[in-house]
This record gives structure tokens, sequence and C-alpha cells, in this order.
């Protein structure tokens, strides 16, 4: 397949090209599909599918390599509405999309469809408010509009620390899918796959920019709506006869409703959950005195030792509880922070379903129950609404896609680039809530019940990889595994449903396969916003702005090298799940960009320091909230802070809190300092109103 050059071909011409590497793709995977059934081994396929993947996305990559500015940073203001939408898609649907999504659907029910709502809904503000205005701008990156519309340096500079902050943490989760995928298809620790995705991410990046970025994303959407589509409608098939999943999804659920009431009244299951709560009653007693728990702790296994030295015992019980003694934590601090962690595990074990949630239940709690099921239904309606709001908001924030209305030849196009974006987005969104009944539907009919020493091969491959994915402990001991001994983590759902259903080994290759396009599409368009805005905004707008094309394009593959390499780093040392992180990326987004973007567009008022306190406040405010309350940023900064919720909104959804204080601090300080100049505000109302013939 070989990818548009400068000269943009027709968009027929693309349609051919495109059609051509979909049918080579389908072709290859059902090549695969029967090389496997002539025993071609599991290892080779998933090598082999990731290679080949890899091997398309950088042919396209190096096809597409550029030194003109223009190019490398919007491709050359050319790509069709259609294939921007496409790309745009690809940017979107990243590894919390494809792998978390759906994965939060089976865990939280209805509360995951806030994602849904809260995504979708960000594109109706970004087509309405910032889509065609920014395309009319025609800048080359978010800093560049706002320094011009507010003016000076200050705006410039704070945008690019907030492109930075909410840019990284979000690319940081993309990274931490791509270790979980390339370490499932080649069986390599989960830090060694980070670091075999991170050639994968610098192939399609590196030496194009936004021209390589925008092929290879169209590319990528191909590959990962396939690699959705196929394990939903053959899922849908083996459990009802029909591939046509959205048509046998409400057939799927209540049944799945019907078993999630049998594990409720099951003796043996409530019999689990006792046995964790008990361990919830330990755990708790030795947080009352974490140092001297740990030193008992370690006096007995010591004692324990010295007695099976002294007996002559067994050198494997012996090595065993050497290693005991070695995986105890080393102070009194890291025990605490490990028993917290243990015990609010063990907790939710000890709830009813192991704490997940009922998949049609839309809060906790109960409206008409007791005071206290009052109080949780009313604080999950809270964070359920309050996440929409921030990923609503934050939708429309991202640099990384608002940026993409930069690439279209046309205001018309920016719209219309929208229009097709949600319309591909949609084709993974309404299948996401299937996928997961789907697979809780083979979870409980298939697994659960199941003999403990008769568990299938991918649960202790999974297990391999992370057991925070996936863990088994038969706490009850009775041979036979339950629901509550079960742990699945939200990351695992859509990569392992293909092997949860013992569908064919090609399919979870296939499925991989689309995982790692979602995260490689997005993590692309992540770190060229953050080189842009180093190269451009600080080094030519800033600091030399005398400086060449060239250098600028060469300086900003550089600085693509070293933060891909800083944020492999991180995403090595597996910060928090990919969901959590993503969502921090939204909020910090929104407090940092919502208001300052739609008031430089429609208040002539606002002004250069209402933007700038806009900017602090919201970052800040936002900020301020994740550190105090988000367990994964006081571990990952090591501040030790009593957690202080705000009417119990969960810290994911900080933006809720964030955006307010930003648009509060903007109206403020631009009503009580000087006006914008009349220049300015001409400016701003020749960018709301269309050109001749325009839209």
């Amino acid at each position: 397949m070989q990818p548009p050059t400068a000269d943009v071909p027709s968009q027929r011409v693309l349609l051919r090209l495109y059609a051509r590497f979909t049918l080579a793709f389908v072709l290859f995977t059902v090549l695969l599909g029967a090389l496997e059934h002539l025993g071609v081994s599991r290892m080779a396929i998933g090598l082999t599918f990731l290679l080949a993947t890899l091997g398309v996305y950088a042919t396209i990559g190096l096809a597409a390599r550029t030194v003109d500015a223009t190019a490398y940073y919007v491709a050359g203001r050319r790509v069709p509405a259609l294939f921007n939408g496409m790309a745009l898609a690809a940017d979107w649907l990243s590894a919390a999309s494809f792998i978390g999504l759906a994965g939060t659907l089976y865990l939280q029910g209805f509360g995951g469809l806030a994602f849904v709502l809260g995504w979708s809904g960000g594109f109706v503000l970004v087509a309405v408010l910032l889509a065609p205005y920014l395309r009319r701008y025609g800048g080359l990156t978010i800093p560049d509009f706002l320094a011009e519309r507010y003016g000076g340096t200050v705006p410039r500079l704070l945008a690019v620390v907030a492109v930075l902050l909410c840019s990284f943490v979000y690319v940081v989760a993309q990274i931490v899918g791509v270790g979980l995928i390339t370490s499932r298809l080649t069986g390599l620790a989960f830090e060694v796959g980070v670091f075999l995705g991170l050639g994968g991410i610098l192939v399609c990046s590196f030496l194009g920019g936004m021209r390589a970025i925008t092929w290879t994303q169209v590319a990528q959407y191909i590959v990962l709506m396939l690699a959705f589509a196929v394990p939903v409608a053959w899922l849908s098939y083996k459990q009802t006869g029909s591939p046509l999943a959205l048509l046998t999804y409400g057939e799927q659920l209540q049944r799945v409703l019907q078993r999630e009431q049998a594990l409720l009244d099951d003796p043996a299951e409530r019999h689990v959950q006792r046995v964790w709560a008990n361990q919830a009653h330990v755990l708790a007693e030795r947080l009352r005195d974490p140092a001297a728990a740990l030193q008992r702790e370690r006096d007995q296994l010591e004692g324990h030792l010295q007695a099976l030295r002294q007996l002559g015992a067994d050198a494997n019980e012996i090595a065993a509880t050497e290693r005991a003694l070695l995986r105890l934590p080393r102070d009194a601090v890291a025990a605490e922070a490990l028993w917290r962690q243990q015990w609010a595990h063990a907790q939710a074990r000890a709830q009813p379903l192991a704490g997940v949630a009922p998949q049609a239940k839309p809060f906790a709690g109960d409206p008409h129950g007791t005071a206290a099921q009052r109080e949780a239904f009313e604080t999950s309606r809270r964070n359920f609404l309050a996440l929409v709001f921030c990923l609503m908001v934050g939708t429309a924030s991202l640099p990384h896609l608002l940026v993409r209305f930069y690439t279209v030849p046309t205001v018309a196009a920016a719209r219309w680039s929208v229009v097709w974006g949600v319309g591909f987005i949609a084709l993974l969104y309404v299948t996401a809530p299937a996928l997961a009944v789907f697979v809780k539907h083979e979870v409980l009919s298939q697994l659960v019940g199941m003999p403990v020493d008769r568990l299938p091969a991918w649960v202790t491959a999974w297990s391999r990889v992370d057991p925070a994915l996936l863990s088994v402990r038969d706490v009850n001991r009775d041979g036979v595994l339950q629901w509550g001994e079960i742990t699945l983590g939200a990351d695992i759902i859509v990569l392992a449903a293909s092997e949860i259903a013992g569908l064919p080994y090609v399919v979870a290759a296939l499925v991989a396969a689309g995982g790692l396009a979602a995260a490689l599409s997005t993590a692309d368009g992540l770190l060229l916003a953050i080189t842009s805005a180093l190269s451009h905004d600080v080094y030519y707008k800033t600091l030399v702005p005398q400086a060449a094309t060239a250098r600028r394009v060469t300086l900003s593959k550089v600085l693509l090298l070293v933060v891909a390499l800083l944020a492999t780093y991180l995403a090595a040392q597996r910060p928090a799940d990919i969901l959590p992180l993503v969502a921090a990326a939204f909020s910090l987004a929104a407090s940092a960009f919502f208001v300052p973007l739609v008031a430089g567009i429609f208040w002539t008022r606002a002004n250069g320091p209402g933007a700038v306190a806009a900017m602090l406040t919201g970052v800040g405010v936002t900020l301020g909230y994740m550190v105090v309350n988000q367990p994964w940023v006081r571990s990952w900064l090591g501040v030790h802070i009593e957690p202080g919720l705000w009417w119990g909104i969960d810290p994911m959804a900080a933006g809720v809190f964030g955006v307010p204080a930003s648009a509060a601090a903007l109206v403020v300080v631009s009503l009580v300092t000087p006006a914008p100049t009349a220049a300015r505000r001409a400016w701003v109302r020749r960018l709301r109103t269309p050109a001749a013939g325009g839209l």
C-alpha cells in the first residue's frame, strides 16, 4: 500500500487505496486463521500480527516524511473531510475507548455510560463552538490561537504548560495500553512490551509529523474497527445464533440480569463474601498500628523459618517461607500503603456481586431506601453527571484533537470532519455495551462454577502479564470458582474477550492488533501536540523567531523522541489503570482550555489577564483536588494528605470544579482590568463572521 504524498490524491483515489488495504488485511487475517488451524503456534501468530501491522504503519510513516513545517504540523491543510474524520476517530478512539470502555461497562454497568455520553456529547461542543472558528483562524497549534487572541507571550507559554500537562498524562495511558498488548502478543514482560511499543509509536510520527500520522491513522481506524466488530459479532452468533449484536444485545442482557440475581442468593457466593469480610477485618486491625503489625509479621515468619531449619523441613517449604519474608513491606509506611490497598480490595469483594455493579442498575443505593441508601444514590448520581460534564468539556479542549481542524482545506470541511468523525466513532460506541454484556454472560455461564484446577490456559497467561488484570483465589477452598473469587480488571475485558469465549486465537491476535492501533494512533497525535508546542511555540515563537523551517522540524523530531522515551519510562512503572489516567487528562484539559477558547471566540471583552487567570485557576483547582484525593497521584508524587472529597465527587471528575473556577476567574479579572483594544475586538468579530461563500 502506497500512502498519499504531498500532493494529496482525490477522494476517489484515496477510497480505492484504503479499500484495497481493508481487503488485504481481511485476507491476511483469514490466512493466519488457516495457519492456526494447521498447527502454527500462537506465539508465531501473535508476533506476525504485531510485526505486520507495525510494518504497514512504518511504511506509511517513512513514505510521508517531510521537513516542510506546514506539512509536518498540519498535514499541509489538504486532508479531505472524510479522511480527516476517519483520522479524528482513530485519534479519539484511544486505548481508553478500545480497551477500557467495554471493561468499564462490564464492571460499572449503567455507570459506564457516563463515558459514552460525555465523549459523544463533547463532539457536539466541538462542532458548534470551536472547530469552524479554529479553522478560520488557521494557525498551527492551540497556544498559537490563544497568543493571537489575547496577545503577549504569557498566554502562549501557559498554554504550552497546560498542553504538556494534559497530553503527557494522556500519552502515558496510551503507552500503558501498548505495553499490555505487546506483552500479551509476544509473551515478554510488560516493561519490555512497553519499550517494544515505543518503536511503533516513533515510526508512525517521527519523520512525517501530522502528514504521516494522518494517513497512518486512517489505516489504524480500519484495523481497530475490524478488530472490535469481529469478536462482538462472533460472540453474538455463538450465544444467540445471530451475528447482529445490536439486535441480540437486549436478550443477553436479560439473561445476565437473571444470573446476577441467582448469584445474590447463592450460598457459596455468600460464603466467599464472609471470607473476604474477615480478611478486610484482619487488615483493618493491622492498619490500627502498621509498625507493630509489621514487626509481628516479621517475627512470626522469622520464627517459623528458624523452626523449619531446625527440624530439617523440606527445601521447598523453607524457600517459600523465605520468599514470604522477602515480600514483606520494607517499612511501616510501605506496609500501610499495601494493606490499605488490600483492605479496599477485600472490602469491595465482600459486597454483593463482589462489588461489581449490577449491569442494568442506574445508580448505587436506593432513592426510596434508608438514609444511607438515599445518600449513596445521590452521591452516585452526582458523580455520573459530574463525569459526563468533565468528559464533554474535556473532549472539546484536547489540543491533539482541536489541531486536527487545522489540517482541512476549508471551514466547511472542518464542520464535516466532526460529522464524519462522530459517525465513525459511533460505530464502536454502540457496540461496546453489547460486548460488555456478551463477555459477562460468558464469564457467568462458562467460567463461574468451573473446578479451579481445570481453568483454561488464558487465565494463567493473563495472570502472568499482570495479576491486577486477572487473578483467581479459591478463598473458601471448595475447589470451585465462584464469582467473588475471580478479579477481572477493566483493561482486560476487550483484549481477552475472544479467549474468554473460546474463539480461535487468531481473533485474540486481531483484537490485540486493534488495541495496538488505537493506542498508537492517539499516542502519535499526543506526542506531536507536545513537541509542536515546544518547538513551535517555545523555540520558534518565543526564543528564536528567525529559526529556519528545517531546524524547527528537526528540533520537533528530537523532542518527540525525548518525550516518548520519558513517557514510556513512566508507563513502565504502571502508575494507574488506563481509564483513571485518561479521565485525569480530560479534567486538566477542560479546566485549562475550554473557558479561554470559547470566551476568546464569543466574548470580545475577555482579555489577556483574564485568560491567564482562567488557566492558572482552573488547572490549580483541578490538580489540587486530584493530588489530595486521587490515590495514584498521591503515591506518584509521594504526598501524604488526608483525602477530602467535595460533595462526594470522585477525583476523576475534578474538572467539574476547575472549569467553573476558570470561568469565574476569567470574567472577574477581565472586568477589572483594561478591555482589549478595538483592533483585537474587531479581529474576534471577523473570526465569527463567515467569509464570502463560506459556511
